[in-house]
């Protein structure tokens, strides 16, 4: 009878083994997802936490550009654009600390549901484990193994349920160490859930300080229009002085790429003579050695693997091999190329843009520095097109096949017809107008067109 009971238990290991197999996978199962589920949250942190350095960068720039102009007495263009820029930056800002706070949030979400399925399992193992150990106690008997063991009908019978009395009590201390297992799980999980939970509160506090901020730097804004508004003469001045300077430097800019349109079609001309002048000579040499007429056929082939393809009509900027592989090279490169100056940001964008309720127009990038005098670099290699003085500072015009790149510079260190190097120094920057660090009006043009440049940097 008592040989019978152990019996018994030979025949629920199985079954209680397989659910706890079972479990097993099912805990495997989960914990891969889970483990995908961090990858991908942790890949979010490390993006937002990269933005999040460079929108920190950016402010702390601007503020120190600034700081240079706040305490004058008379409002200018410059100091709106400064202010307005920043808020700009501000409010990417606080859109990254949400984009924080919503990853912040999903981390913690998924970690109350690993929580809650581990507590499941770890009662789940309890309770199967007490029902084990109430059965081995209610069958604790030395006795009762012998004589379940030397009940057998053979010597491998006796083999089989000594192995399986073994088994029997390794797998309850398994399950001991799977229960404390799961016990340590939880509490690391717990520890990691504070830890997030802290994180997101602090993420919102800071959210808080970084919105009132904004407002405050809104406030600020409004003064100095206010200010600028009072002195109507004044914004009316530096408006058309801006408007004639840009218009200017588009006049210059168009006379120079003009200039190399016409020298491109003046060297393709050129080539075209070239071409039909040897053209003629060749048939003249045939007609005089009379194979043109016996072979006309073969002359004919001849003829057209020798000749140089014809130049193709309408074309705008005609352009070399070399040139026509530079440019190739530069396109390829989009959103690959360097930036002028080693820090620095864009102040003003390309294109049409508001200034409160005055419409700008700006047909470059204007890119703020640290200080005038920075060293300003070609983001290609290419030939210098011009090198001009703008009354106020020089320009480098740098062509790369039908692409142009134009620098407005305090100086130039290079000259007209120059070969120059990606990252080569082209000039120093100008002083901006307001005194508030440097600045460099960054022009890209595909042939007579202006572009944004923005796109091709970095």
């Amino acid at each position: 009878m008592l040989a019978s009971k152990i019996y018994l238990a030979e025949v629920r290991l199985p079954m209680f083994s397989q659910k706890t197999i079972a479990m097993k996978k099912l805990l495997i199962l989960f914990t891969f997802f889970l483990a995908a589920q961090a990858s991908f949250a942790q890949a979010d942190k490390a993006k937002i936490e990269r933005e999040r350095q460079q929108l920190q960068r950016e402010l702390r720039e601007i503020q120190e550009n600034y700081n240079k102009v706040k305490g004058q007495q008379k409002a200018t263009i410059g100091q709106v654009t400064i202010l307005q820029n920043k808020m700009q930056v501000q409010t990417r800002y606080i859109g990254n600390i949400n984009n924080e706070i919503r990853v912040l949030s999903d981390d913690i979400y998924l970690s109350n549901q690993e929580l809650t399925r581990l507590q499941r399992q770890l009662d789940t193992l309890k309770s199967e484990y007490a029902r084990s150990v109430v059965y081995s106690y209610k069958n604790n008997n030395s006795y009762d193994y012998i004589n379940f063991i030397f009940s057998a009908s053979n010597f491998n019978d006796a083999l089989r349920r000594v192995a399986y009395l073994k088994s029997y009590r390794a797998y309850n201390e398994k399950k001991v160490e799977t229960i404390q297992e799961t016990k340590n799980l939880i509490e690391q999980r717990k520890q990691q859930l504070m830890g997030k939970t802290n994180q997101k509160k602090s993420a919102l506090q800071n959210q808080q300080v970084q919105l009132n901020e904004l407002e405050s730097q809104k406030k600020e804004k409004d003064q100095v229009v206010a200010k600028l508004k009072s002195q109507a003469n004044d914004l009316s001045k530096q408006i058309a002085t801006k408007k004639k300077r840009d218009q200017q430097l588009r006049n210059q800019i168009s006379a120079i790429i003009k200039r190399e349109i016409a020298e491109a079609k003046r060297k393709e001309r050129e080539e075209e003579a070239r071409r039909v002048a040897a053209e003629k000579e060749r048939a003249k040499a045939n007609s005089n050695t009379g194979v043109a007429k016996n072979n006309s056929s073969n002359n004919t082939s001849t003829g057209s693997t020798s000749t140089l393809p014809a130049p193709k009509k309408g074309v705008a900027m005609p352009l070399n091999e070399k040139e026509t592989s530079l440019a190739a090279s530069f396109n390829a490169n989009r959103g690959k190329l360097p930036w002028p100056v080693d820090n620095g940001y864009v102040s003003i964008p390309f294109g049409t843009y508001k200034l409160e309720n005055l419409t700008m127009d700006n047909p470059c990038i204007s890119i703020s520095t640290p200080s005038a005098g920075v060293p300003v670099k070609s983001v290609f290699e290419g030939v210098v097109s011009g090198v001009t003085n703008t009354g106020e500072g020089m320009f480098v015009l740098i062509k790369h096949g039908n692409y142009f790149t134009g620098y407005t510079l305090a100086s130039a260190s290079v000259s007209k017809g120059q070969s120059v190097s990606t990252g080569q120094t082209v000039g120093r920057a100008a002083g901006a107008d307001d005194g508030s660090g440097g600045q460099v009006d960054f022009y890209l043009m595909i042939g007579e067109k202006n572009v944004n440049p923005r796109p091709w940097l970095r």
